[in-house]
């Protein structure tokens, strides 16, 4: 098996970050939680993954503090995942990966979940991207300062 390349070292957050989360899976799971999902039975059953796969992505999710294992909340002696404040944190990830889907993989009037404001029942506002003065900034108003390597 080959051994997957690891960024944990890296200078750019954004390496860091993708190896924190680890994959395709893992933002599923992140997704499924911010929808309500706490056992593993429920993520089992929404994402359709095999348990083995499921068990490792929890562990993972939970060694990187992204998720935390806890008594479950009837008092029964299953365990249940909840989202941290690190985990809570990935909400504008989720919401931007949601905004993107929905622009672009979907035809105009398809069907398609939607994630709505819960006390107006309407949808969000795109997501946008602004400079500290409030300005929209795009990809060309940016540019990343790289570390120097020593």
């Amino acid at each position: 098996m080959v051994n997957r390349t690891r960024f944990d070292d890296s200078a750019c957050p954004v390496a860091r970050s993708v190896d924190a989360i680890g994959d395709w899976w893992s933002l599923l799971i992140v997704r499924d939680a911010f929808d309500g999902s706490r056992r593993f039975g429920e993520f089992q059953r929404s994402l359709g993954v095999a348990k083995n796969i499921l068990t490792a992505r929890l562990r993972a999710l939970v060694a990187g503090g992204v998720l935390a294992s806890v008594p479950a909340s009837d008092g029964s002696a299953y365990r249940e995942y909840v989202l941290t404040p690190k985990g809570e944190a990935l909400f504008p990830v989720i919401v931007a990966l949601r905004q993107w889907g929905e622009q672009h993989f979907f035809s105009a009037g398809e069907p398609h979940s939607e994630l709505v404001d819960r006390q107006q029942g309407r949808p969000l506002d795109a997501l946008e991207v602004r400079s500290a003065d409030g300005r929209r900034l795009g990809p060309d108003d940016t540019l990343v300062h790289k570390v120097s390597e020593q």
